[in-house]
C-alpha cells in the first residue's frame, strides 16, 4: 500500500477532459505526476497542462461501442477510468423532440458504461473507475429528468461494479453540486445571477473544477485503497433547505 498522492506513472484517461470540469481533472492528474489522455469530441484550442507537461488529446464519442473498442485496442494498460463526459440542456421531459431525451441519457449513463467495460481488461490490480455524479441523481432534477435519472443510474452502476470488480478495481462516485466553469453562465445567467446561485450554497461560492480533480486524484491513490462503491459528495455543503426561509419569513410576519 502506497500512502502517497504520487501517480507517477500511471496512465489516466479522463472523458470530457479539455473542458470545464473535465480539464481541472486532467489539470490535476498532471500535477500529481500521471499521464493523462483526455478524449471529446472536439479537440480544444489548447489542451489542459500543469506543472510543465500537457494531457494527449484522443477524439472520441464516448457513446460509440465501436470507436471505443477501437480506441482501448490501441492502448497498453489504463490505470484511472474518469468518467466525466456529461452534461444536459435545460429540457422538461414535455419539451423537445424524444431523441434528446435520451441522447442524453446515453451521455450520461451508457457511455460510461462502455468506457468502463471497454477499458477493464488493461486495468491492473489496484486500478481505480472514478464515475463523475450530480445532485441532480440523488435529488429531483426539474427540467433536467432525464439528466438526473440518467446520474441516478451511474451512482447505481458504480456500486455494481465496486462488487463485481473487487478486489482488483475500486469504483466510485464523486457526486458533485453547483460547480463554476466557463458555461456557468448559459445555467445561472450573468454574473450576478452567478453570485446569487453561490450564496444558497452553505460554503458561500460555488466549487471549481481543480478541487473536483483534487478529489479525483484522491479516490485515484493509495490514500483511498479502501474506498470502493462509494458516493463521495462534492457540494459545499448542499443546498440549504427551503423551509427553514419560509419559516423565518413566517417568524417575521408574525411579530
Amino acid at each position: 500500500m502506497s500512502l502517497t498522492l504520487d501517480l507517477a506513472g500511471k496512465t489516466v484517461v479522463v472523458t470530457g477532459g479539455v473542458r470545464g470540469v473535465g480539464a481541472g481533472i486532467s489539470r490535476a492528474f498532471l500535477e500529481a505526476g500521471a499521464d493523462v489522455i483526455a478524449v471529446a469530441r472536439r479537440e480544444p484550442d489548447a489542451l489542459p497542462e500543469a506543472g510543465g507537461r500537457t494531457a494527449a488529446f484522443v477524439s472520441l464519442d464516448v457513446r460509440d461501442a465501436d470507436a471505443v473498442e477501437a480506441f482501448a485496442a490501441g492502448l497498453d494498460r489504463v490505470d484511472v477510468l474518469v468518467n466525466n463526459a456529461g452534461g444536459a440542456p435545460f429540457l422538461p421531459v414535455s419539451d423537445g423532440p424524444l431523441r434528446t431525451h435520451v441522447k442524453i441519457i446515453e451521455l450520461n449513463l451508457t457511455g460510461p458504461l462502455i468506457m468502463a467495460r471497454a477499458l477493464r481488461p488493461l486495468m491492473p490490480d489496484g486500478s481505480s473507475v472514478i464515475n463523475i455524479g450530480s445532485v441532480s441523481g440523488v435529488r429531483p432534477s426539474p427540467g433536467t429528468a432525464a439528466y438526473g435519472a440518467a446520474k441516478a443510474g451511474l451512482h447505481s452502476l458504480t456500486q455494481s461494479l465496486a462488487v463485481e470488480w473487487a478486489p482488483r478495481v475500486r469504483v466510485n462516485t464523486l457526486v458533485l453540486g453547483m460547480i463554476r466553469t466557463e458555461l456557468a453562465h448559459l445555467h445561472y445567467g450573468d454574473e450576478a445571477g452567478v453570485e446569487s446561485v453561490a450564496r444558497t450554497v452553505p460554503m458561500g461560492r460555488l466549487g471549481d473544477p481543480y478541487e473536483v480533480g483534487a478529489a479525483c486524484v484522491y479516490l485515484a491513490s493509495g490514500l483511498a485503497s479502501y474506498v470502493t462503491g462509494s458516493q463521495m459528495l462534492l457540494h459545499g455543503g448542499g443546498e440549504r433547505p427551503a423551509f427553514l426561509d419560509a419559516a423565518t419569513v413566517n417568524k417575521e410576519e408574525s411579530r
